[in-house]
């Protein structure tokens, strides 16, 4: 089934403009997908597609391995109590992946994202060869993958091609991780372009574009640190995972004398571009540095908790300059609006004190921020925004009697009646508009592999949707 045609104006009922909720909120969008006018107070007019309810901006995923996702309610049993003992079932995760398990399994993924208003997502993405270590016959054989499932999925992806050379300090990759690895930083560096250059004849930037990570500092020799910032391209997003352990702090300590965002620091990777991952455990220096720096945490509440990481400190970090964003990481939930709860009840818990991060400051964390993280164009309803919207229902069982301002402390993402990517209608009540019920995606997609298929998932049809004219249901 074809993409759903741009819509040319919508009528929002009740919208977000400017950290507020406006009655009448109409918005002209341009053949590029982006608001071209806005004006609040007006009635509908002939033609509108008209969204009841409360319409916010879209939100963007700052953090995602859409592998994880088949761990969901899989690594509960008794044994795995620890971060780290986790990892192994990811790594056995990992180990099973080919090109089309990959592309099967992400295209439910960000499906799911979709249906739950997630628009763009950083992927970060380190499984990049055969399980030996050695490249697939394709070029770029597991990331084209993942740019296919975001085209299905109508997704905007920024792909985060992850270095990671290392299996700790002073210690070489494990067989389980011999597939996410190059042969040194300059490799990867290659490797990285080749894909940049593949990318831009292939897919249209304005959903598929690439950008750069660093797995953690334990991943990426310090030798590689600074070649990588002296020859990483300046306008790639850069990320990488930071102090989500404290046994990753008390290993860098050991072995450099510092910190890792320190140690980033000395080698010239703390920067605006940095956007650093968990930052769960971090000292007073670190926070001072990465606020000095003008860089963006990507806090994943819902898989710090999920992996009792620890509650990160996100009101200290936005005090000293920090920017907050959010991600799902490993999908414990796949819900920008149990992250945006999940954010300022971790502070609640934390500092003994409400009302850390006002329903603005939320709506901030988990749309704008996210996307300017991958170096996007931000999402909403203000002239030169993407026109990536969400609409929720305020008359459900949870959200029933809330201000409409206040949404963020009330819904979830099934109150998600639809979703817009670029001023067309992607979602409507769960269901993709290409691609149907994403849970039957995940269904055939955990059976693939899991062994007990060997057949891609049927593409589900979707239900009609009204004219544009008439009112979303």
């Amino acid at each position: 089934m074809s993409t759903p045609e741009r819509q040319s104006s919508f009528w929002c009922e009740q919208a977000w403009v400017d950290g507020a909720v406006a009655a009448g909120v109409r918005l002209e969008v341009a053949a590029s997908g982006t608001v071209a006018a806005s004006e609040s107070g007006v009635p509908a007019r002939l033609g509108d597609c008209r969204l009841p309810g409360v319409t916010f901006p879209a939100a963007s995923n700052a953090h995602s391995h859409a592998f994880h996702r088949i761990l969901r309610g899989r690594t509960h049993d008794g044994g795995t109590g620890s971060f780290w003992t986790w990892r192994e079932q990811m790594y056995g995760a990992a180990a099973a992946l080919t090109p089309e398990l990959y592309e099967q399994l992400a295209t439910a993924v960000f499906a799911e994202m979709v249906v739950t208003g997630w628009t763009s997502v950083a992927e970060f993405h380190y499984v990049h060869h055969r399980p030996d270590g050695s490249a697939y016959p394709q070029e770029h054989a597991m990331e084209r993958a993942l740019a296919r499932a975001a085209v299905a999925a109508g997704i905007r992806l920024t792909l985060l091609d992850t270095c990671y050379l290392a299996g700790g300090f002073d210690a070489p990759l494990t067989a389980g991780q011999l597939r996410f690895g190059d042969r040194g930083g300059a490799a990867w560096l290659q490797r990285l372009a080749s894909l940049r250059a593949a990318f831009a004849q292939e897919f249209d930037p304005e959903q598929v574009s690439v950008g750069a990570a660093l797995h953690s500092v334990r991943g990426v020799p310090e030798a590689d640190l600074d070649l990588i910032s002296r020859e990483l391209p300046a306008d790639l997003p850069l990320h990488i995972h930071l102090s989500e352990q404290p046994a990753e702090n008390e290993a860098c300590l050991e072995a450099t004398g510092l910190t890792p965002a320190l140690l980033l620091a000395k080698h010239g990777l703390l920067t605006r571009r940095l956007s650093a991952v968990h930052a769960t455990h971090l000292s007073g220096a670190d926070i001072t540095a990465l606020g000095a720096a003008g860089a963006t945490v990507v806090m994943c509440p819902t898989t710090e908790a999920d992996l009792a990481d620890g509650i990160g400190p996100a009101e200290d970090l936005r005090a000293a300059g920090a920017r907050i964003a959010l991600g799902t990481d490993q999908h414990a939930v796949i819900d920008p609006w149990l992250e945006m709860r999940a954010l300022e009840h971790g502070e609640r818990l934390r500092s003994g004190e409400r009302g850390r991060f006002a329903p603005a400051d939320l709506h901030a964390a988990a749309s704008a921020a996210g996307t300017d993280a991958q170096g996007r164009r931000a999402p909403g309803l203000a002239p030169g925004s993407s026109c990536d919207l969400m609409s929720v229902d305020p008359g459900t069982l949870r959200t029933a009697g809330s201000f409409p301002g206040q949404l963020a402390l009330s819904a979830t993402a099934s109150d998600v009646h639809t979703v817009v990517v670029g001023g067309r209608i992607l979602a409507r009540r769960g269901r993709h508009a290409v691609l149907g019920d994403p849970a039957a995606l995940l269904s055939a997609a955990a059976a693939a592999m899991d062994g007990e298929a060997s057949q891609p998932a049927a593409v589900m049809p979707a239900t009609p949707f009204p004219a544009a004219a008439t009112e979303v249901p």
